[in-house]
């Protein structure tokens, strides 16, 4: 059982995860072992509240296919145990990630003191600069 919030928790169906052999140089032992964990969520079949679910499906996030379906590929440590909660670190992480909401921008002005100060900024760098011309 994966906790997201003290309301919201994911059960072990719901998350699939398969052991595949990791990537890369490790040696001999590398090519015998499944240390490296392929973990699968389905978004629309899980039992995340709606909200979650549209935010989630609405990410643009390479780890989220077009079905609706999270990949996360856990291949950094040596065992497989660790890996295994790495990837369930990262789905987690992921969904706290949707729950935050983002303040509204307000966009505003700059002041008249700063935009002047900008100006007499680009004024002093131009005559520095003016002054690394050839000497006549």
């Amino acid at each position: 059982m994966l906790h997201i919030s003290n309301s919201v928790t994911l059960a072990d169906w719901e998350i699939e995860m398969t052991a595949i052999r990791a990537q890369g140089a490790g040696g001999q032992n590398v090519n015998k072992t499944s240390s490296a964990i392929h973990l699968r969520f389905d978004i629309q079949r899980s039992s995340l509240p709606a909200v979650y679910k549209e935010r989630l499906l609405a990410l643009s996030d390479s780890r989220i296919t077009s079905d609706g379906v999270i990949v996360i590929k856990a291949q950094a440590h040596r065992t497989q145990d660790l890996n295994r909660q790495d990837a369930l670190h990262r789905l987690q992480a992921l969904i706290k990630t949707v729950t935050v909401v983002q303040k509204r921008r307000r966009a505003t002005k700059p002041t008249k003191g700063s935009q002047r100060r900008r100006v007499e900024a680009k004024k002093r760098k131009g005559q520095t600069k003016s002054l690394r011309g050839r000497v006549v």
